[in-house]
């Protein structure tokens, strides 16, 4: 391997999902991979989550994190385990796990925590669990007034996902 590079490892963003579902945690799956559960082709590289804040939830988020070797993701790689008051505050905590990155949110844009997205959601079956994916046309409402260059490029490609999907649904 030539120097200066890492060794890149792919996510296995399918074992952290189960993972999550597995342990009982309540959460809704936000980012890329919601999207793509619904049928958007773009690819995503980590899983983002908001989860809910209570103390069962978090027990449960930071007994399964300890068992897949979380912890911040840092320029310095320094090792630092997320806490029960990180899960309590109102950030982002930005996690490498063994299975690749996890983002686990209090809120997204507009100060949407898991109580007030639980509505805005799609429930579908993965691996024989139901989980909550943010739906499409709620991501499209957030990310038009988004500035990232990266939500600018997927626009088009979210809102022809959603059309082809309401055109399917009036067959």
């Amino acid at each position: 391997m030539p120097s200066g590079k890492k060794n890149l490892q792919a996510a296995d963003l399918s074992t952290l999902l189960e993972g999550l579902s597995e342990a009982g945690i309540e959460f809704i799956v936000v980012g890329g991979l919601a999207a793509v559960a619904q049928g958007a082709p773009v690819t995503t590289f980590d899983l983002d989550i908001v989860h809910h804040q209570n103390n069962e939830n978090i027990k449960k988020l930071l007994n399964f994190l300890k068992s897949i070797d979380a912890h911040q993701r840092r320029p310095d790689d320094k090792i630092i385990e997320p806490t029960k008051e990180d899960f309590k505050g109102k950030g982002h905590i930005l996690l490498k796990t063994r299975y690749g990155p996890l983002d686990v949110l209090a809120f997204i844009e507009k100060g949407r925590g898991f109580k007030e997205l639980l509505p805005n959601t799609v429930e579908i079956e993965f691996q024989g669990y139901k989980v909550y994916f943010l739906s499409l046309d709620t991501i499209l409402d957030l990310k038009r007034d988004s500035k990232d260059p990266k939500d600018r490029y997927r626009l088009p490609i979210l809102e022809e996902t959603l059309r082809q999907i309401r055109e399917k649904s009036k067959e």
